[in-house]
């Protein structure tokens, strides 16, 4: 009798075990093939490397916390980038002095930019016009672009139509293209008085 009460706690362990081990296995896995994009989400909603390394471990381990409510009919990534979302709205709420609202308003994303790790092509550049989007197309355009969210995926996680995000994407590649044009072009005239006035002309 008791060593038939001993084999089963026994085998109960052995199973919890193989569980963790499983999930493990899969959370190493998620931050393998979603890490550096969850990265650059983060940086260019937040414009500051040490708060988007810092917003990816809050999302990494509210995700370890509730990976058991991880649906498999989901969207890893779409998942892991709606954690994020969440952490990032945290993150400017707790930093009264800089302009966030994800649900409308605006954000202060140019401000103490500082480079991504891995993105040296005209980062400040990019920064400060993304800046100039509205915080609507930004984080859709954000989601899309750098998370690699199909559109129904950013539909889904934002709740709105697909048109929605359609719209927004198009236009927020448009505006971000005008921006860096118009950026590239007071660079280059920042050195000839006389370049506005031929602009105006």
């Amino acid at each position: 009798m008791g060593a038939e009460e001993s084999a089963v706690p026994a085998s109960q362990e052995h199973s919890s075990s193989q569980v963790v081990r499983a999930a493990e296995a899969q959370f190493a896995r998620w931050a393998d093939e979603h890490l550096q994009v969850l990265h650059r989400v983060a940086y260019r909603l937040l414009g500051n490397a040490h708060d988007a390394e810092d917003v990816v471990q809050d999302t990494f381990r509210s995700a370890w916390v509730s990976r058991h409510l991880f649906d498999a009919s989901r969207s890893e990534r779409a998942w892991l980038l709606a954690i994020l979302r969440r952490r990032v709205a945290d993150s400017w709420r707790n930093r009264p002095d800089r302009e966030l609202s994800l649900d409308g308003g605006s954000l202060d994303i140019a401000a103490q930019s500082s480079p991504a790790p891995w993105d040296d092509e005209l980062s400040s550049h990019v920064q400060r016009a993304l800046g100039r989007l509205t915080v609507e197309v930004r984080e859709t355009l954000l989601l899309v672009v750098v998370g690699e969210l199909t559109h129904q995926e950013a539909a889904d996680l934002l709740r709105v139509p697909i048109g929605t995000v359609l719209s927004r994407v198009s236009r927020g590649r448009t505006r971000l293209r005008q921006y860096l044009i118009e950026a590239g072009e007071n660079h280059e005239g920042s050195g000839d008085p006389g370049h506005t006035e031929r602009r105006r002309a």
